[in-house]
């Protein structure tokens, strides 16, 4: 191969060598190829032109020019030789490989052959000069291709963009979340608030809200209560003391009602008698029917406590702290002006058998009520001091190791006792005395005060065929009326509760019934006592009966 230039293009070209004249002095180089394959050429300054060399030759026929060798009007004639587009004899290229066209190098002489004449073929039509190409270093749009190739990176940026999309969607609803939380606490704290100032409206415990110091009247209708009997048996003397023990779950409030044992209450076959009496007499299980019929109460369960176990009981709690009102003597001191046991003051801490000496003490010339008041002041110190949970109660009243009746378990007993306990430590808790009057009788107001609103007497109603209680006061100037009136209406299958003589003999008796709904039961009643019809209206009775009688005058024995 020779060292002759190589264009691959050369020949191919169908402006080279056809223009003279203004284009005669212009000569063009191959700088690129156009979107169709086609070669771009670039105008090739005068002083960079290619020198050719000057060689002598004959005299011939005019030719077309040389400047690429390839003449496409030539009509297939070549004048001068031609290029082999496979690289044929004629072809050189440079040390990379790049084509120079047909220019010979420098230090190269390129002597064209001679060809044999020719006639001049007929002229053809010039061809339109090609455009004027843009400046060096300056390209259009159509020299370049685009490919759209996947980048590696548009996955990633779309990833983080949905990142920071949901990112920003938890970030909104966490926001939703959180405002629904702050709604939801509001509502929360503004109902916590309501019903907490409507629980201190219903117990009673608004400041300036009146209300006495029962909470039992605080709520009005049918209230719930639970009550047991509590027999304190002196083992070491004579007697009993009796209290009720009152738990109103309606009110959240306890009490304890201290009963006198002269109350007059009945026994089995309704014979009249006393409730110390009926202790001894009767038993708990009579005992018990005897103060629901007085009382109109539902008593649950008997607790009897012997003072030897009352001494346990406050030896289990730590001791009592209590307000005494005496100075109690040692029962075991041999002479006389020792220093009392129990003395008298405020918040004195008592042990066990400071208690029990205490709770059963009476100086003479005192009341009975007076030593009812020192048991109440023992048991409720004792249930301040006794645990409010029900397990631990329960455990305590184990640990007594005492002989329970029948009507009351440890476990129920241990339950009851914690929930007056609470009672007791939070300020709602009481204790009151029942009063009666001579002859056992409740005195006028008692029914108010303590059977309707701690007992709840008058608010609960009796069972379904139970027997209507009638309550009789004898004020006909006669002794035995109101025992005749007991026998007509124990036959009759009435309760008879004892309501005392009245203060004077009254002329008519009288039949009256509270509610409506006692009018025939009143009726009834009459005609059992042999009084009136007349003798029935509607007025107020006492508060553990249902319909009350007072017999007058005009009552006959029989």
């Amino acid at each position: 191969m020779n060292d002759r230039q190589y264009d691959p293009y050369a020949g191919s070209d169908p402006y080279a060598g056809e223009y003279a004249g203004e284009y005669a002095a212009d000569q063009y180089q191959v700088v690129g190829y156009d979107e169709y394959g086609r070669p771009v050429y670039q105008q090739v300054p005068q002083a960079q032109q290619v020198q050719q060399p000057q060689v002598p030759h004959q005299s011939q026929p005019p030719q077309q020019s040389q400047g690429y060798g390839y003449d496409p009007y030539a009509g297939g004639q070549q004048g001068q030789q031609g290029y082999d587009a496979y690289g044929g004899a004629g072809t050189s290229y440079d040390t990379t490989g790049s084509p120079y066209g047909t220019a010979a190098p420098q230090d190269t002489a390129w002597i064209p052959q001679q060809q044999p004449e020719q006639p001049a073929p007929e002229a053809a039509p010039a061809p339109a000069p090609p455009p004027r190409r843009e400046q060096p270093g300056e390209y259009k749009t159509e020299q370049f291709s685009f490919i759209e190739e996947p980048d590696e990176e548009s996955e990633d940026v779309i990833d983080w963009l949905k990142f920071t999309e949901s990112r920003t969607e938890r970030r909104e609803e966490a926001k939703r979340r959180g405002r629904s939380r702050v709604v939801a606490l509001v509502v929360v704290l503004a109902l916590v608030i309501a019903g907490g100032v409507g629980y201190l409206w219903f117990a009673g415990k608004l400041p300036g809200q009146s209300g006495g110091d029962d909470g039992a009247a605080a709520a009005s209708g049918p209230q719930k209560r639970d009550v047991i009997v509590l027999h304190l048996h002196n083992t070491k003397g004579d007697g009993t003391s009796t209290a009720l023990l009152v738990n109103n779950a309606t009110t959240e409030r306890g009490a304890t009602v201290l009963l006198p044992n002269t109350l007059a209450v009945s026994d089995d076959d309704g014979t009249p008698t006393t409730l110390g009496k009926s202790v001894d007499d009767d038993g708990s299980t009579g005992t018990r029917e005897a103060i629901d019929t007085v009382l109109g109460t539902q008593v649950e369960g008997t607790w009897r406590l012997d003072t030897p176990y009352l001494e346990n009981l406050v030896e289990l709690v730590g001791n009592i702290d209590i307000d005494t009102n005496a100075d109690v003597p040692d029962p075991k001191a041999k002479k006389k002006g020792e220093a009392p046991l129990v003395k008298k003051g405020e918040q004195q801490t008592l042990s066990g058998r400071m208690a029990v000496a205490y709770a059963t003490y009476r100086a003479s010339g005192e009341q009975e009520a007076d030593q009812l008041q020192r048991f109440g002041a023992v048991m409720q110190g004792v249930l301040r001091k006794l645990s409010s949970d029900p397990q631990a109660a329960t455990t305590t009243v184990q640990s007594l190791a005492q002989i329970l009746d029948p009507s009351l378990e440890d476990k129920d007993l241990g339950a009851f006792l914690a929930k007056l306990a609470d009672r007791a430590k939070g300020g709602d808790y009481k204790t009151t005395l029942l009063p009666v009057g001579q002859g056992g009788t409740l005195t006028d107001g008692a029914g108010e005060a303590v059977v309707k609103d701690v007992l709840g007497g008058a608010v609960k109603s009796p069972e379904k065929d139970a027997a209507v209680r009638v309550g009789v006061k004898n004020a006909s100037g006669k002794k035995g009326a109101a025992q005749d009136a007991r026998v007509s209406l124990v036959n009759g299958g009435y309760t008879f509760i004892d309501g005392g003589a009245g203060p004077a003999a009254q002329p008519a008796s009288q039949v009256t019934y509270a509610d409506a709904a006692k009018k025939e039961q009143a009726t009834e009643v009459a005609k059992t006592l042999g009084l009136p019809a007349s003798a029935v209206r509607k007025g107020s009775t006492a508060a553990n009966a249902d319909v009350s009688v007072v017999l007058g005058q005009d009552y006959r024995t029989r």
